[in-house]
């Protein structure tokens, strides 16, 4: 298979781009995010404090506005940049908004009407101060179009339901070695440094020499993210100093990059016998999550998604554990849009790939979730993601 979009997919998307410019009688799109940059060019890299932008202009070449550093990456990763401008750094002699106001008017889109993600001109990431760029070219017509991209990305290709495919099989083997190398004593990081570092060889070894991660510097990662016992019941917490207990809960997590998209494969596993608490717990989770899948198909609202969780956890007695909504987006970023939370009546479609991750957590005892991947088809709904998900398979003695 092939294991990034293919060029003619993102010049259609470009295209889409462009007929979506001339209907607003636009000259140009300037954008700033990253991630935007990459799903219409293939062309990924470390955001910083230096300003960086592609310009799509209706007619023309698409140009790239950046710093110096990237000139030699572009050609690298991308043919669709076919002009790159470069300052030598920021904040420089000169500022780079300063100098990108003269690439615009060297483009010919002085006195033009450009849509734009970001007024500011740049991202604004790691400490960057600066001018906005509508101060500098007062001359054009900036027009807010920070959702464009965005919106486009919502209904997901066969070509990207098939990497998000691909990603789950290599999520799955990364969890198999991480459950495999679990036991009392060791502390987590070990484990998902070991377990990471085995699954990454195999899945290059396997792909062979066209495969290389597109947004991440490693290809698999799996581990806990410091969700070791009571740290579990903190769902966004990040590392932990302590080692692994018997009796601890333990909450995981495993993805995979292939052509910069990743599916979403978390489970609650359980040292040693499970506590009657512990199973408890476990299987509410269970039953919110396989309402959730029920409740996932097409005309949805994200809404009924969550509130379809929040019923089983009311019925249980423990909405009062429930810290964050259902599910969200998945595809080039861990959290994008739809948002399967109760204040979001948004429709569901087919194409869509959403998480599925009710959870609920106690302070000072434990979390407990599952996240699959999830895709929404013509007649319901996919799960991608298929590690067992039973609370036996998931005891570690």
């Amino acid at each position: 298979m092939a294991f990034t979009i293919s060029e003619a997919e993102y010049k259609r998307r470009i295209e889409h781009v462009r007929e979506r410019l001339r209907k607003r009688k636009l000259d140009a799109l300037y954008l700033t995010n990253v991630t935007s940059i990459f799903y219409l060019t293939g062309y990924s890299y470390i955001a910083t404090e230096r300003p960086a932008a592609l310009i799509i202009p209706v007619d023309g070449e698409i140009t790239f506005m950046g710093p110096l550093l990237e000139e030699d990456h572009i050609p690298l990763r991308t043919k669709l940049i076919e002009n790159v401008k470069t300052y030598v750094d920021y904040p420089g002699e000169r500022h780079p908004i300063e100098l990108f106001a003269e690439f615009l008017r060297d483009m010919g889109l002085a006195n033009k009407r450009i849509g734009i993600d970001n007024k500011a001109g740049a991202g604004g990431t790691w400490g960057y101060r600066g001018p906005p760029i509508t101060r500098k070219l007062r001359e054009a017509k900036f027009v807010g179009m920070k959702d464009l991209v965005p919106s486009m990305r919502l209904i997901k290709s066969e070509e990207e339901i098939a990497l998000i495919k691909e990603s789950a099989k290599w999520a799955n083997l990364a969890h198999v070695l991480l459950q495999e190398y679990t036991m009392e004593g060791l502390w987590d990081v070990e484990i998902a440094l070991a377990a990471s570092h085995e699954a990454s060889v195999i899945m290059k070894k396997t792909l062979g020499p066209d495969y290389q991660p597109q947004r991440r510097s490693t290809p698999v990662t799996a581990g806990f993210r410091g969700q070791i016992g009571e740290m579990s019941a903190i769902p966004h917490s990040m590392a932990t100093k302590r080692m692994i207990h018997k009796g601890d809960v333990v909450v995981t997590g495993a993805g995979a990059d292939v052509g910069g998209y990743s599916c979403e494969l978390e489970r609650t596993m359980i040292i040693g016998k499970p506590t009657r608490k512990q199973r408890r717990y476990f299987n509410v989770m269970i039953k919110a999550q396989e309402a959730a899948f029920k409740t996932l198909k097409p005309r949805a609202k994200c809404s009924d998604v969550d509130r379809a969780t929040i019923e089983v956890f009311r019925k249980a007695g423990l909405t009062n554990r429930v810290k964050h909504h259902t599910g969200h987006g998945l595809g080039l970023e861990g959290h994008e849009p739809p948002w399967l939370d109760i204040g979001n009546d948004a429709l569901l479609h087919a194409g869509m790939v959403v998480s599925c991750e009710p959870g609920i957590y106690e302070k000072g005892f434990a979390g407990f979730r599952h996240s699959d991947t999830v895709l929404i088809t013509e007649d319901g709904a996919e799960i991608i993601t298929y590690y067992p998900r039973d609370i036996e398979s998931l005891t570690i003695p």
